[in-house]
């Protein structure tokens, strides 16, 4: 194992200028869930000029490859994602954002360089490992219903039977150098919530003349603030949260109607479907009660991150061998989350963290802020790591 790291940290060492390249060059091109054309053609360019054949094409933009090192062994599957998010970047750097109003602000490009290092490096060292290894570059994974969920539909998983799979996601709140585990449930499902609050609207010096929906909706926030703290069981994570209330109206108009918009977050998917009936029995009946009417609209997104235990602890083990024991920690209960949960939920799977935080260089930012960033250092632990945990499996 000594001889097989120092192995793979040469090679990483010897690739890290071209995947800083691969990823400053993605990061100024950012493009939105499923439109990621160009990201897709130059990823898939690179990857031919190294002799990696694309193998099939998934959900427009996505696309997959594999790499047979021609011994027996398992498949092992390996996830990025490729898509940016509406978001201007606020970064003065050489490799900002040349699209205006699109940001690499969640390091999906930081995931895919990482994962092309690892292709080549994998590619070119066959001796190294055994069995296959498939690429998957997935697109969409900030949008509903996300990429991953589709490219299933699609049969990626009946295609490639993978054994395992295993993908990475920037963390700026650990140090680069250092990745995180956590083993068994780590993200929650997300739920989009819609409320069309129906009122009658009217002069607001005139209030008995009116419906007013402004105070229905007052009224139906508080009251579903008990679906948190008096029906959920203690036990299983919960929040529901309101980020936008629209009313149209003025500081002398009720108006006709307000449209609220939230989110859903829980790690069962038992007390998830009893939730979503908790939530419009509540505002249906409340807005009934003083006149007016809701719509309810309740989008289901990506479900909870499962880690399995057996191959997260595996994987575990092997960074720390890679890494040192202190580069390795363990993570909290994320309550956001990842559509890499629908792989999860198909394959054993271990989504782990890696750090990209750099105070030093005042790179301290969090995943979707316009000022996000990440040391580059951490690049050599993204392909290095995933590198050695891939072989690793498979010996």
């Amino acid at each position: 194992m000594t001889n097989l790291k120092s192995e793979i940290k040469k090679l990483t060492e010897d690739l890290y200028l071209e995947i800083i390249e691969i990823r400053q060059e993605l990061h100024k091109n950012p493009e939105l869930s499923f439109q990621e054309f160009d990201t897709s053609n130059y990823l898939k360019k690179k990857l031919n000029t190294w002799g990696i054949q694309i193998d099939h094409n998934w959900v427009k933009t996505g696309f997959s490859c594999l790499i047979d090192s021609g011994k027996e062994g398992p498949c092992i599957a390996l996830r990025a994602d490729l898509d940016a998010l509406p978001i201007q970047e606020e970064n003065e750097v050489p490799y900002k954002s040349q699209n205006d109003g699109l940001m690499h602000a969640c390091g999906h490009d930081v995931h895919s360089a990482c994962l092309m290092g690892v292709a080549k490096l994998l590619h070119e060292n066959k001796d190294l490992w055994k069995g296959k290894v498939v690429l998957f570059f997935q697109a969409g994974e900030e949008k509903l219903p996300g990429g991953a969920s589709l490219m299933i539909k699609e049969g990626i998983i009946e295609k490639y039977k993978p054994d395992l799979i295993l993908a990475q996601h920037v963390y700026p709140e650990l140090d680069y150098g250092k990745v995180g585990f956590r083993s068994g449930m780590y993200m929650a499902s997300a739920d989009e919530i819609y409320l069309k609050v129906v009122g009658k609207g009217g002069h607001a010096a005139l209030p008995h003349n009116n419906i007013d929906p402004i105070i229905i909706s007052s009224s139906i926030l508080l009251e579903l603030q008990q679906i948190a703290s008096r029906i959920a069981p203690a036990t299983i994570p919960t929040v529901l949260s309101f980020g936008k209330i629209t009313g149209m109206g003025a500081t002398n108009v009720i108006p006709n109607e307000v449209n609220i918009e939230g989110t859903l977050r829980t790690m069962n998917e038992k007390w998830r479907a009893i939730y979503h009936e908790k939530i419009t029995t509540i505002c249906e009946s409340v807005a009934h009660s003083l006149g007016g009417k809701c719509e309810v609209d309740i989008r289901k997104g990506y479900p909870f991150l499962v880690n399995n235990p057996e191959i997260t602890e595996a994987s575990r083990s092997f960074a720390k061998s890679y890494l040192g024991e202190e580069q390795v920690e363990e993570l909290d209960l994320r309550m956001t989350a990842e559509d890499f949960a629908y792989f999860s939920q198909k394959v054993p799977a271990c989504f782990y963290r890696l750090g990209v935080r750099n105070e030093s260089k005042n790179i301290i930012h969090s995943v979707r802020h316009p000022q996000f960033d990440i040391e580059e250092e951490s690049l050599k632990t993204g392909v290095g790591l995933m590198a050695f945990i891939c072989i690793q499996h498979g010996l």
